[in-house]
């Protein structure tokens, strides 16, 4: 039975390593429920604007940098910062992430119109979402090391899953709301947006979250672990980024991923001599960490780096439109955010983890086997059956990963194990774009150019290059085709060649994946499962220390 406080105590609402009174744990969750639904969706709404972006700031050659800036600074600063909050605590860090995210979402409105800058609009742009992705990666890496914090091991769950569920609400919402912002108002307010919520987050954190200041660690910063790392990172994220465009045997990439290689060397010779490093690597010792790492960079490559090519499948493939094929996306994220939910709440019932983790797997693997088996005669409802059976798997694992890291490692190293659970996903995700790309564009570019009749004027076949274009070009195409004799029919034969191509590319990456994820539900079997240790009661204790 729960003591009642005393006259005069405080009573606690949370029983974590930081407790926190009713008011404080309202202010917090909201503050980090906002933040990380400003980060989500910045991530969906810009995507959206980028046309009308390329269109005024005349950057069409540029804008894959917008992404690549974004994400080479997010998934850097995730792990540093992680390590740095475990040094000297998550308020202040928390707080200056969020204040470079809302201060960069401003800029990168007013991109173009800073005549000051000695930068054109494009690159102004791509600067400021550099600038932005710090933030982002700063307030993304300390959310749900501050939900671990806050509560106990047997509470995370259902707080890491409703948080996890906000990441799945905007990104079903983003499109919608970029949509809108750019037609009605314009793509700036896709940035502007963010000011109003931004605030409100920072003023919630300010005023509710406390400040405490880590004891028992070591006060040095790794700053060798931090430039190798970075070394590490920077060429290995662009060699990803530019394979598709260049290919592997490029010279650009290979030395791009020969430079990875070696600071990758550097980094850990690094870590093992490190007084206080940025990545211990005693916390690969503990075979929970190390297995969750190795399903989470699974899942982001065999998931994450799948889910893009679906789009272009029901686009090329079964010919819907690509406003269908953005609505069609939503029952992938429907189902994971419910698997979130409910995943979360059975594991804070439950205190285990295991079966939902393998129970995941096995799902993701199903609904990756059902895409494998997908092909041009293929409905659009077993697409759609296809998503939400990997949504919902997605949904349940995602949450778990988390939990069982931050039950095995120690107090000290929160932070740092949580980061790198995120940290192996995003890099899992952004090679299994550059894998599964490569080997699309391989596949795709070979049998379409073996299904080009003989004697096809080249000029003919410029339009082919690029298939999503080719539905817009769709009536262009017949006319201009039709001027010439037997231009029709040579038109037909291209069309069918391109859907052929694209048929076959697009089944070899989702056999691929489906083996990938087949292979993850063995590594989820080998999961070591802790029971999640139970609450401290939530009463009466001494006050936190103001911050």
């Amino acid at each position: 039975m729960e003591r009642v406080a005393a006259p005069g105590e405080t009573t606690y609402s949370t029983s974590g390593f930081i407790r926190l009174t009713r008011p404080q744990l309202t202010g917090t969750l909201a503050g980090l429920a906002l933040s990380l639904l400003l980060a989500a969706l910045d991530q969906t709404i810009v995507g959206t604007a980028m046309p009308s972006i390329i269109t005024q700031l005349l950057g069409f050659d540029r804008y894959p940098w917008v992404t690549t800036a974004y994400l080479l600074t997010s998934t850097v600063a995730v792990p540093i910062f992680a390590k740095l909050s475990d040094i000297y605590g998550r308020k202040w860090f928390f707080l200056a992430g969020a204040v470079v995210f809302v201060a960069s979402s401003a800029l990168c409105g007013a991109a173009g119109q800073m005549n000051f800058i000695p930068l054109d609009g494009m690159n102004q742009l791509i600067v400021f979402r550099g600038i932005q992705g710090l933030g982002a990666g700063i307030m993304f890496g300390l959310i749900f090391t501050i939900i671990g914090d806050v509560f106990s091991p047997a509470e995370r769950g259902k707080y890491q899953g409703l948080f996890a569920a906000v990441w799945g609400v905007a990104s079903i919402f983003g499109p919608t709301l970029g949509g809108w912002l750019t037609d009605h108002l314009s793509w700036r307010w896709a940035f502007y947006v963010n000011l109003p919520v931004g605030i409100i987050a920072i003023a919630a954190i300010y005023l509710e979250f406390p400040y405490f200041h880590p004891q028992g660690v070591r006060r040095i910063i790794d700053w060798m672990g931090v430039f190798t790392l970075t070394a590490c990172l920077v060429p290995l994220l662009l060699a990803l980024t530019w394979v598709t465009d260049y290919g592997w045997t490029s010279m650009r990439v290979e030395a791009l991923l020969m430079v990875a290689a070696v600071m990758l060397g550097l980094f850990l010779l690094t870590e093992m001599k490190a007084a206080e490093p940025l990545l211990p690597l005693s916390l690969f010792r503990d075979s929970v960490i190390t297995i969750c790492s190795i399903a989470n960079f699974v899942l982001g490559m065999g998931m994450f780096g799948v889910i893009i090519y679906l789009p272009l499948f029901m686009q090329g493939v079964l010919g819907v439109s690509a406003t269908q094929s953005g609505s069609l996306l939503t029952p992938l994220m429907l189902a994971a955010v419910i698997g979130n939910i409910f995943g979360g709440q059975v594991t804070s019932r439950l205190g285990r983890y295991k079966a939902l983790a393998i129970v995941g797997s096995i799902l993701v693997a199903a609904g990756m086997i059902i895409f494998a088996g997908m092909d041009g005669a293929t409905l659009q409802s077993r697409v759609v059956l296809g998503m939400v059976i990997a949504g919902i798997g997605m949904g349940l694992v995602q949450p778990v990963y988390t939990v069982a890291v931050q039950n095995s490692a120690p107090r000290q190293h929160m932070g740092t194990a949580t980061a790198s659970s995120q940290f192996f996903r995003s890099i899992g995700s952004t090679m299994g774009v550059a894998v599964f790309g490569s080997l699309f564009l391989t596949i795709y570019k070979r049998d379409f150019a073996s299904s080009i009749p003989p004697g096809t004027p080249q000029v003919a076949l410029e339009p082919f290059s690029n298939p999503l274009l080719l539905d817009q070009l769709r009536p262009q195409l017949e006319a201009a085709f039709g001027r010439y004799p037997d231009g029709p029919n040579l038109l037909h034969t291209l069309m069918g060649g391109v859907r052929a191509s694209l048929v076959h590319g697009l089944q070899v990456i989702f056999v691929v994946g489906a083996v990938i994820m087949t292979a993850a539900v063995v590594v989820n079997v080998m999961l070591r499962e802790i029971p999640l240790r139970g609450h401290r009661r939530a009463g009466s204790g001494p006050p936190a220390e103001p911050g």
